[in-house]
């Protein structure tokens, strides 16, 4: 959906309500560049580190503590602080002893900035610095709060960030009776393609959000298979004799003794274990 991924140096917003998964969608981001060498930086203006530390745990994402302690991650805490003091001051001094690198950094959320700058020639003036001084040591996904129930993105806490970003994600929620389906669409890339596609999408413990973009003529799973069953198949053949590195190997077997055996978007055992083998062995 985003033509291969997210440009490096280039500034992402996150839009979605509460629960949308925001959070959980920031942190994959940064875990996955802990996999590929890349250090990260977390930057919370609301949460404290250990209730997000806390529940990335919960959702299976063990690794963020042993990150911390090999400072290949860090929190910068600026909840209940003066944001513009913070942005203009404190993380300007830190971007400039940081340096350029190929982190990645996250802003989770941007709400608060918003709300304590009381005009649109403030936000925007706030942000646009905040953006760039971000894009200085690495590539940037910032969150945002949607408050509109019918996915109405006018409001003047969303379209500052929308014009300012390179990339805009939109995270929605849907109810239907006594069920909830989320989807998820690229509204806007800069310097590269989108899909104009509507995915839907789930969030899993030890995968986190995963998104299954739609495609014509596409089968939907069988009903009535034993899907236990077949993850501990699937993964005796596959990854126990795959060509794939140690520590690839480990966290493919990890996840599979994580996943809810309930079927993920219609995918059967066998379509999943592909997606998350070739996503291992892109990223060893």
């Amino acid at each position: 959906m985003l033509d291969g991924g997210l440009n490096e140096h280039s500034s992402t917003v996150v839009i979605g309500a509460s629960g949308a998964g925001k959070t959980t969608l920031a942190t994959q981001f940064l875990r996955r560049g802990l996999a590929d060498g890349q250090e990260g930086i977390y930057i919370t203006l609301d949460e404290p580190p250990e209730q997000i530390i806390r529940e990335a745990q919960m959702m299976g994402f063990e690794d963020i503590q042993h990150a911390l302690e090999e400072e290949q991650f860090i929190f910068i805490d600026a909840s209940g602080k003066q944001f513009r003091e913070f942005i203009l001051k404190e993380l300007q001094d830190f971007v400039s002893s940081w340096g350029s690198s190929d982190a990645r950094i996250v802003i989770d959320p941007l709400t608060p900035v918003l709300w304590a700058t009381p005009t649109k020639y403030e936000q925007r003036e706030l942000l646009s610095f905040l953006f760039k001084q971000a894009k200085r040591i690495g590539t940037l996904l910032a969150t945002l709060e949607e408050h509109s129930s019918e996915g109405d993105l006018s409001a003047q806490e969303t379209v500052i960030p929308m014009y300012l970003a390179d990339n805009i994600i939109h995270l929605q929620s849907h109810i239907s009776g006594e069920v909830i389906s989320r989807t998820a669409r690229v509204l806007k890339t800069r310097s590269s393609k989108h899909s104009n596609l509507i995915a839907p999408y789930e969030i899993r413990r030890g995968l986190g959000v995963v998104v299954r973009p739609r495609v014509r003529g596409q089968v939907p799973a069988e009903t009535g298979i034993d899907f236990g069953a077949q993850w501990k198949r699937l993964l005796h053949e596959r990854v126990n004799d795959r060509d794939l590195p140690a520590g690839s190997a480990a966290r493919v077997r990890q996840l599979f003794e994580d996943i809810d055996p309930d079927p993920l978007l219609g995918m059967s055992p066998q379509e999943l274990l592909e997606l998350i083998l070739e996503d291992a062995g892109k990223h060893r």
